[in-house]
């Protein structure tokens, strides 16, 4: 198939809670006066930058993308290079400027934040294969699936990113909404008892506060919800915190900063490639994936490795390849 060497540049205006629209003439100068060649597309609502990867790979070829936002806007292009058929998807170059409010996938691979240095990153072209997860969940009583590029969250997380949300369109959103999300959340939540397996062994009966699954990190702004993960090592991450107090929440709401969390007793980390949840009927658990709020259990999670293709800094690339052959039990 032949490709479109022009970039597609895919830019979600309401990243940042609005930050997209207002800088994006200062991006697209920017991108112009380094002498890129590109096309570039608006997303106009939920979902759109799925659509619109999927489309104008198909159509036009286009083989070198770059997304304009945050984690979630990623996470869509992500998903509309797997929809496509014109080209694998390891033959397809994907790069971000982020603007969104978490930017935790940037945060792994400590991605600047100026556009200036961010847009010579893009320009070097310097590849790394990582991999991606997938989720099947239940959304209206369909089973729907997804693929995630950084973390999915369930449980309070889950809640707590839908709070986030919400207030992400009415025009609030950041950090500090994140955090009073995490602390008033606290009052609305009930544990959930779920029924967990890794590569078909039970590991966890029990009711559970929060979890996370992923690739990556970091998530929620920066808590290191991951410790262990490595992007590209064909494992999937699991920590999971069982029933717990809301003041050992806040007490230790630091400590999810620096991935200290999980020395507490009633954390538990696991790793592997297959995981599956069920939650006990009526009860269901909530579902984000790199801070989109989707649906709910049950879930069924796998990962295809080194299934996409990322331009990272220089720094980063040595950081993770080195890492490629590490084993996990």
């Amino acid at each position: 198939m032949t490709e479109n060497n022009k970039w597609l540049v895919i830019v979600n205006p309401t990243a940042g809670v609005g930050q997209g629209e207002k800088d994006w003439p200062l991006i697209k100068s920017l991108l112009e006066a380094e002498g890129f060649e590109f096309e570039s597309q608006l997303t106009t609502h939920p979902f759109h930058a799925i659509e619109l990867a999927s489309q104008l790979i198909q159509e036009k070829g286009f083989s070198k993308i770059i997304a304009v936002g945050g984690d979630g806007t990623l996470n869509e292009v992500v998903n509309g290079i797997f929809q496509q058929t014109r080209f694998a998807t390891t033959d397809i170059m994907l790069g971000m400027i982020t603007i969104g409010t978490g930017n935790d996938w940037g945060r792994m691979y400590n991605f600047p934040k100026k556009y200036k240095k961010a847009i010579h990153i893009l320009k070097n072209e310097r590849c790394f294969l990582q991999d991606v997860g997938t989720v099947k969940y239940r959304f209206d009583s369909e089973d729907k699936n997804r693929y995630f590029i950084n973390m999915a969250g369930m449980g309070y997380d889950a809640l707590v990113a839908k709070k986030t949300n919400l207030m992400k369109a009415k025009g609030k959103g950041g950090t500090l909404a994140y955090l009073y999300n995490l602390i008033t959340g606290l009052f609305q939540y009930q544990h959930t008892q779920l029924h967990i397996k890794v590569d078909d062994k039970e590991v966890l009966n029990d009711k559970v506060f929060s979890l996370s699954i992923g690739i990556c990190k970091y998530n929620g702004g920066g808590m290191m919800q991951l410790p262990n993960a490595v992007p590209d090592d064909g494992f999937l991450d699991m920590t999971v915190i069982r029933k717990t107090s809301k003041f050992t929440v806040i007490k230790n709401i630091k400590n999810l900063y620096d991935g200290s969390f999980i020395n507490l007793p009633e954390v538990s980390t696991f790793a592997g490639k297959q995981i599956t949840i069920t939650s006990l009927p009526p009860h269901s658990i909530d579902l984000e994936t790199d801070g989109e709020s989707l649906g709910n259990s049950p879930l069924d999670f796998g990962i295809v490795p080194k299934a996409v293709k990322l331009i990272i800094r220089k720094k980063a690339l040595k950081k993770f390849t080195a890492n490629t052959l590490k084993e996990k039990p």
